[in-house]
């Protein structure tokens, strides 16, 4: 869906997170759900520049090494608030509070230099039908001057029954684990919910407290995904082309404190990659890392 220039709600500043999830959790049950239209606008910040002490941070929390590049996973941390100021938005028909993220998409265009200022700009996307309700896709993207750098789409899950009538074709596996040959292990605290919330700005509660997850079915506070991600990204520093575009599906949700097990393999032009319990038997996060004309 493409969306008209002329829609635009222009932000002079980052959005408070804490207030958007405090706001979303108090107002999500008054929403109308599925009968409800996705807003047509775009959300758009310009000039933006990234702040190097805040990266650093996010990078030692990541395991990354700081360089002059920006990672992709930063620019969705740099995207994240416009789509979480969209989604709890009056006018967003889904309650946020009930939206499970389980897929993101991004593709780096070209390396980006840690001096330049960034137009982002977000939207919402695809409506379609899933075997556990509907999915929805924030559309992320970050230009310099004309140039766009950066895109991303991440995928959210709004739990509930399919229409009636609705076909839903069966979702494949990214990869398949087995074939994975290359291994390590990670030793993941109980506190990283909260240290990767502090320099990412994704406060939901279900990764900050024991309590608050339990309050959401989970039996202990659960990793963010996309630490999960950003940390795989960080295990291949130095393996990835320039330019490239990742895929990821998040499956089972990591609970912490735990162990969990990197397994990653070549492919042609990049990686397959999984993140798994500490036997393979239960599957986190699957992906693959490809260039940019390679990804079907």
């Amino acid at each position: 869906m493409s969306v008209p220039d002329t829609e635009v709600e222009l932000l002079e500043q980052s959005p408070s997170m804490a207030r958007l999830v405090a706001r979303a959790l108090a107002t999500g049950a008054g929403r109308p759900g599925a009968a409800g239209d996705l807003p047509t606008r775009r959300v758009v910040r310009t000039g933006v520049g990234v702040d190097v002490a805040e990266l650093a941070d996010y990078a030692r929390v990541c395991g990354m090494t700081l360089r002059n590049e920006v990672p992709a996973t930063y620019l969705h941390v740099l995207t994240f608030p416009l789509q979480v100021h969209l989604m709890a938005a009056a006018d967003f028909p889904f309650a946020m509070a009930g939206m499970v993220h389980v897929g993101n998409e991004m593709t780096l265009h070209r390396p980006v230099d840690l001096g330049e200022r960034l137009t982002l700009s977000t939207h919402a996307d695809s409506l379609r039908p899933h075997r556990r309700g509907l999915t929805v896709d924030l559309v992320g993207s970050a230009q310099a001057g004309d140039e766009t750098v950066w895109q991303g789409r991440s995928t959210y899950l709004v739990r509930g029954a399919p229409a009636e009538g609705v076909v839903v074709e069966p979702e494949d596996d990214l990869v398949d684990v087995v074939d994975l040959p290359w291994r390590a292990q990670w030793r993941l605290p109980a506190s990283l919910g909260r240290r990767y919330a502090a320099v990412a700005g994704d406060v939901n509660p279900i990764h900050l407290s024991p309590l608050a997850a339990k309050a959401f079915g989970f039996p202990r506070a659960i990793a963010h995904g996309m630490w999960t991600h950003a940390r795989v990204l960080a295990a291949l520093e130095g393996r990835l082309p320039a330019r490239h575009t990742v895929r990821v599906q998040f499956r089972k949700p990591v609970l912490l404190p735990s162990t969990v097990e990197l397994r990653a393999g070549r492919a042609e032009t990049g990686w397959d990659f999984a993140v798994t319990g500490r036997d393979g038997a239960r599957e986190h996060l699957l992906g693959t890392v490809r260039e940019p004309d390679q990804t079907g």
